[in-house]
């Protein structure tokens, strides 16, 4: 296996994660664009950076020489604690998804899911409003033509929503807000409306919740990618790279 890792050979955190790999072949790369084209030519498996880069320039150098699997492309993060283990979307990528772009972030996040842990999706859509608490709201529309069409294509996903974060993942909150909810406060993917909240939440879980942060793992293309932030940790981008490993 060979991953191109441009940062491997300049920076000390890149350095020190990549031997705790010692099957994997890790490619440095002058730049990005140079690492996307060897991607494209077929030297490597995958692509680990952005320890060293801005994530508009790792998304910017895939999305020009790469080929889609996917309508969309977006991200997600693996937050891990203890045998927790969490999917977070999106949070690196879109902006605004729009109703299809959200689609295509719940079904390619629950994807890396299964591929990375083996376990069912539970997905949570995170919103303000707890079903229907919140009134009327076009992103509230959005969410729920979202979890119609994945129980229609994906019937062995538990989907549900909208609902607030304590009622995703706290069973006894759950119970008192939401008591009809399919997830019971036990989701294992989070799904947010926008890349505002995404970031937010999972610099929260990384900084304040003491989780290991993996990615943002970027989705949609046909070779499965990752864009650590430039604040990863050994640890992160241990995680990272098993991450991907899995899903080659």
């Amino acid at each position: 296996m060979k991953i191109i890792f441009p940062e491997v050979n300049t920076n000390e955190l890149a350095k020190q994660a990549t031997t705790e790999f010692p099957d994997i072949e890790f490619l440095p790369a002058d730049f990005l664009d140079h690492a996307a084209d060897m991607l494209q030519q077929g030297i490597a498996d995958s692509l680990i950076s952005g320890i060293d880069f801005p994530s508009r320039d790792v998304v910017i150098a895939c999305k020009n020489h790469l080929k889609l699997s996917s309508d969309y492309f977006s991200s997600c993060f693996i937050c891990e604690k203890g045998n927790q283990v969490l999917a977070l979307a999106d949070g690196g990528v879109n902006k605004h998804p729009t109703k299809e772009q959200l689609y295509t972030i719940v079904e390619d996040t629950a994807k890396t899911f299964i591929k990375y842990t083996g376990n069912q999706p539970r997905i949570a859509m995170l919103s303000y409003s707890t079903n229907g608490s919140g009134g009327k709201n076009p992103d509230l529309d959005k969410i729920h033509f979202v979890i119609n069409q994945i129980r229609q294509t994906h019937p062995d996903y538990i989907i549900d929503g909208e609902m607030q974060l304590d009622v995703a993942i706290d069973p006894t909150i759950s119970t008192k807000k939401y008591p009809s909810s399919q997830i019971q406060g036990d989701a294992n993917i989070l799904i947010t409306p926008d890349l505002n909240s995404g970031n937010l939440l999972y610099k929260s879980l990384e900084r304040f919740g003491g989780f290991t942060i993996a990615g943002p793992i970027i989705q949609g293309f046909t070779i499965p990618l990752a864009d650590l932030s430039r604040g990863s940790t050994v640890a992160d981008i241990v995680l990272t790279i098993k991450v991907i490993r899995s899903l080659l």
